[in-house]
């Protein structure tokens, strides 16, 4: 989601030198905190192998989609049907399904409502009077019988109870259900419809009965939704159909299978041509927004048909109201794909959504060549209330925004589709997983942009814009990374750790832990091994150590698990024997709790400077130490960290002149 940016752009230069002797303990660090074998990630076993890929006997169950939705203009609902054909690839005997219908957090009984703050948050429904989903019906059908089911509804929870069990390791059911709901002006900043001059924008999203999660590290996953924490949703296959008024264009995650029932020959000809052209081609210009020729000479209602496959998820937005634009993708494997961008006319301009596309395309490809080749044909950004949000292969997006905000929050959402929509992590317990990983792709992608266009954009070098030390001092207001969505703190300076926090430190082993190309080859074979498959947290971690070949089990519990803090500080510079010829010893203490390597940069009277690098291990003994450094003349100064890469908390400590 929008705008909780890591602000760490540095590079590191990095020296090597012996270490000697210990120096005394700091009693406020305590090396067994993190050199004891108490912290190991959990076990292999047949399904998550120990070197943090599925295991031999890894299973997740899938759930496909046949859906079918009116918008009703007039009350601004959405009914349907929807059924789930699903199969049980679990060991287990399942006697009863949960499904997530997420449209009852907009109830005012409901505990998102209930949860929500006296001040009001982002994630609120704002007056939760929309009364939820109403399920008409549920029916099961089973072994070639079909029977009804009375669903027993928990908040926004739905139980079914099936009279026999769906049996382990392949058997299968299709469940349909009717549906019905009130779409929200404000949907928790995740969908909703907005009031423009031209019309109503619709975004809509979480908005039919899905499976919860069945996996083998939590059973069946059911935490409610209560608004700030994500989506957790099994794998299939989609084929969805929306019916809306005919002057509204619906623009849909996946391919759309009917352009020549819903569309007119010049906007089929005009995607032809962008499918085709890597620059941004219009398809409704804003002169033709809301023009009775761009539309097919049909009264009432069109339907319009789309599919998409290997996907846990769909969304769609529809309004009469936009200009729309598209471009060809270049794929690595030579694909092609589609690159579309729809937003109301008065966003449109050069510094503004006249971009979008061409932001939107440029963030596929790049992720593509880094990450993992982006699996669908389109990619969707639409501007309007939501300030950005994400679904597979659809993104919604502020229409305020311009230049290098704009750059970043297409990136940013379109990003998700890496994580979670590709690799399949649980975002409603581990935030981090998706919000933080992705963040931390997308200042990579940011440097890359066209030569760099908006990599020393202040909105990226400011360094207290959401920046993880802006909370990391303050007591009560940093909170470990491992804490469940819901249970983070409220102000988006808190809930932004799980960007900032967590790309700031994949930034920290990427640069001054393990190096580039030791860490690059790790997170994508985590990539690759996850994609379209379910990680825990001791997946990523078990992979990264194994493909890196670097035990980081300290590194794992002090920045996902702690809340503790760095300071690092120089004690004492003694010339050895007295006589700067013979070198210097230097003692640096940890003040804080949490460690790193040591960096110092030491400069002589002579004016040559050294710079060094010394490894984690050499706090294994204590909160002190002493090294040597082969100076041959005296010393005027030592600095730590001296390009301010490390998350210092107090730099006064951090530097050493002679005569001070």
């Amino acid at each position: 989601m929008k705008k909780f940016l890591l602000l760490l752009l540095i590079w590191l230069r990095t020296g090597f030198l012996f270490c000697q002797t210990p120096a005394v303990e700091n009693p406020r660090y305590n090396p067994q905190d993190f050199y004891l074998p108490l912290f190991n990630p959990t076990a292999g076993n047949e399904f998550r192998s120990a070197k943090g890929t599925p295991g031999a006997a890894y299973w997740q169950n899938s759930a496909s989609y046949l859906i079918h939705a009116t918008l009703n203009e007039k009350d601004s609902s959405i009914s349907g049907d929807v059924t789930i054909s699903y199969t049980n690839n679990s060991p287990d005997k399942l006697d009863y399904l949960w499904l997530q219908l997420d449209q009852n957090m907009f109830d005012p009984s409901s505990r998102g409502a209930a949860a929500t703050p006296v001040s009001g948050n982002r994630f609120e429904g704002q007056g939760f009077t929309m009364g939820g989903i109403k399920i008409a019906g549920v029916s099961i059908t089973a072994a070639g019988k079909t029977y009804n089911a009375k669903p027993v509804i928990t908040d926004t929870r739905m139980q079914i109870r099936l009279t026999s069990p769906l049996m382990p390791k392949g058997d299968k059911l299709s469940v349909k259900i009717d549906f019905r709901f009130a779409i929200p002006v404000y949907g928790g900043d995740r969908m909703g419809r907005m009031k423009t001059n031209k019309g109503v924008i619709y975004e809509i999203a979480q908005w039919y009965p899905r499976m919860c999660v069945y996996d083998d590290v939590e059973g069946w996953n059911t935490l409610p939704y209560m608004g700030a924490g994500e989506f957790y949703c099994e794998y299939g296959n989609f084929d969805y159909y929306i019916t809306a008024p005919s002057e509204m264009i619906v623009y849909g995650s996946g391919e759309l299978q009917n352009a020549g029932q819903v569309l007119t020959p010049e906007e089929i000809k005009r995607l032809s041509m962008a499918a085709k052209s890597d620059k941004t081609v219009m398809i409704i210009h804003p002169g033709e927004v809301g023009k009775p020729e761009m539309r097919p000479a049909t009264k009432g209602n069109l339907t319009w048909h789309f599919v998409m496959q290997n996907t846990r998820d769909v969304a769609w937005a529809a309004s009469a109201a936009m200009v729309w634009d598209a471009a060809k993708i270049n794929l690595p494997s030579g694909r092609k794909g589609l690159a579309m961008s729809a937003y109301p006319a008065e966003s449109f301009g050069d510094s503004a959504w006249s971009r979008s596309t061409e932001y939107l395309k440029n963030s596929v490809e790049i992720y593509s060549s880094h990450y993992f080749e982006y699996p669908w044909k389109t990619a969707v950004s639409i501007g309007g209330s939501v300030t950005g949000m994400e679904y597979p292969g659809m993104t919604f997006n502020d229409y305020h925004e311009k230049k290098a905000g704009l750059w970043f929050l297409i990136s940013h959402e379109i990003g998700h589709s890496w994580y979670p929509m590709i690799v399949g992590s649980n975002e409603r317990r581990y935030d981090w997983m998706d919000e933080g990983v992705n963040t931390f792709i997308n200042f990579e992608a940011t440097a890359l942009f066209n030569g760099g266009e908006y990599a020393n954009d202040p909105l990226f070098t400011d360094k207290d814009f959401f920046a993880y030390l802006d909370v990391a001092s303050l007591p009560g207001r940093h909170y470990p990374l491992m804490t469940v969505s819901e249970a983070m703190g409220a102000g988006e300076n808190e809930r932004g750790q799980y960007y900032s926090k967590t790309a700031y430190g994949l930034k920290l082993l990427r640069n001054v832990v393990l190096g580039k190309e030791r860490f690059d080859y790790a997170f994508r074979r985590y990539t690759e091994a996850w994609a379209f498959k379910h990680p825990a947290p001791y997946d990523f971690f078990h992979c990264i150590n194994n493909a890196a070949g670097e035990d980081l089990n300290w590194f794992w519990k002090e920045w996902f698990f702690t809340n503790w803090t760095f300071d690092q500080a120089i004690s004492s510079v003694k010339y050895v024997d007295n006589d700067p010829s013979k070198g210097v010893l230097i003692t640096v203490e940890n003040n804080g709790k949490l460690i790193l390597p040591l960096i110092v940069k030491v400069v002589q009277s002579t004016g040559e400077a050294g710079s060094l690098q010394l490894p984690v291990e050499i706090w294994q003994r204590g909160g002190a130490w002493t090294f040597k450094y082969p100076s041959k003349s005296r010393i005027t100064k030592v600095l730590l960290d001296p390009e301010n890469v490390l998350p210092d908390v107090n730099r006064k400590n951090n530097e050493w002149s002679d005569g001070k």
